[in-house]
């Protein structure tokens, strides 16, 4: 996607948007056969006919490296002239208390940003989003910010854990947008609710500094729910009101009604859940694409609904679209923004939405540090 010409009063627009989507799959029935649940239920209630399984080569930042490409084509935009690039990759990466957004400006040649990290688990891209709009607004010499970054939390669940049930669409891919001053889709009204009362209810409870990683704590490195019937108590009766309210407050905040909204970007919920947020929304389900043949790709899928809907002929100029999403911990947030005229950008080897790469030499030359042991 590349939007030429700004949508009517886009102060800031998203000019180029891209996912990457590895080409491997874990089907229901192996989900079914490594979990002990009857595939029907994997297939009607947890809304996985499939889910993306990552390759070799396929990390987080590379991911989102790979994705960052194929949005700066989209956007007709070179590196080079990135002023400020926001990390969206998932904390579980290629390193720990590692720089990914960094590493990621560096290999797709951004070397005149500035990089930085952030994290609100599967709400970041709606937060970067955000943060990319207020930058452009609050700093008179940033003209380009490049929001990017991937996600592979899949690799931490074990199937054979039922507590973790609700995560076992967990998967892995890659987006970014470039987002521009005066022109692109224009980002409007976002807004965030958070609530520490689920802070400590899902984790991975090793590898920190309260329970360091040692041999005998190896077998625990993964992610776990703490208190799964009191998280389940406390979280349902909250949950679908605050994706609600984050939707109806970004739409107010953009001068919307819910009336007009057009499509809905939604992260992969249980196929009821995904049914109860448009019905309470009043938006019709064909305006909102479900990902069972995705998974649950984290702070990504927002950007992968949007890709997938332009590819489908949903979106048209004038459109009011939602993205909205949720992490754990516990974060509910939402953007909107009006959908612009697309124009062609620059030609592109790769097909990301399919898992295909052009020819690079980095950034997969570093997937050991320098000076490390072999």
């Amino acid at each position: 996607m590349s939007a030429g010409g700004a949508a009517e009063g886009a102060a800031v627009g998203v000019t180029g948007l891209a996912a990457y989507v590895p080409a491997g799959r874990i089907g229901a029935a192996d989900i079914a056969a490594a979990s002990g649940l009857p595939e029907w239920v994997v297939r009607d209630k947890l809304g996985i006919l499939e889910k993306v399984a990552p390759g070799d080569g396929e990390h987080p930042a590379a991911m989102g490296a790979f994705a960052a490409e194929e949005a700066l084509a989209r956007a007709g935009v070179d590196a080079a002239d990135i002023d400020v690039v926001i990390s969206i990759t998932e904390e579980y990466k290629e390193y720990p208390v590692w720089t990914a957004g960094i590493k990621l400006a560096y290999d797709i040649g951004a070397r005149r940003a500035y990089a930085y990290d952030i994290g609100q688990k599967c709400g970041t891209s709606v937060l970067g989003l955000k943060q990319a709009k207020d930058l452009l607004l609050a700093d008179p010499e940033v003209h380009t910010v490049l929001v990017a970054g991937g996600y592979r939390n899949g690799d931490l669940i074990a199937f054979d854990d039922p507590n973790v049930r609700f995560m076992y669409n967990l998967a892995a891919g890659a987006g970014a947008a470039v987002v521009q001053r005066g022109r692109g889709h224009a980002l409007l009204g976002s807004h965030i609710v958070t609530d520490g009362s689920f802070s400590l209810d899902v984790m991975v409870p090793v590898g920190g500094t309260v329970a360091p990683l040692t041999a005998e704590r190896v077998s625990d490195y993964r992610l776990q729910v703490t208190d799964p019937a009191g998280m389940k108590e406390r979280l349902e009766p909250t949950s679908l009101d605050n994706f609600v309210e984050v939707v109806r407050r970004a739409v107010a905040k953009s001068g919307a009604a819910l009336q007009d909204v057009a499509y809905v970007a939604m992260l992969h919920v249980k196929r009821s859940a995904h049914q109860s947020l448009l019905e309470r929304l009043g938006v019709d389900p064909s305006r909102s694409i479900y990902l069972e043949h995705y998974g649950h790709l984290g702070q990504i899928d927002q950007i992968l609904s949007l890709r997938l809907a332009e590819e489908r002929g949903l979106l048209q100029p004038g459109d009011l679209v939602v993205l909205v999403a949720a992490g754990v911990g516990y974060v509910w947030n939402a953007i909107c923004l009006r959908w612009g005229a697309t124009a062609p950008g620059r030609a592109f080897a790769g097909d990301g939405l399919r898992g295909v790469r052009p020819p690079h030499p980095a950034p997969l030359e570093a997937t050991r540090p320098r000076g490390g042991t072999s």
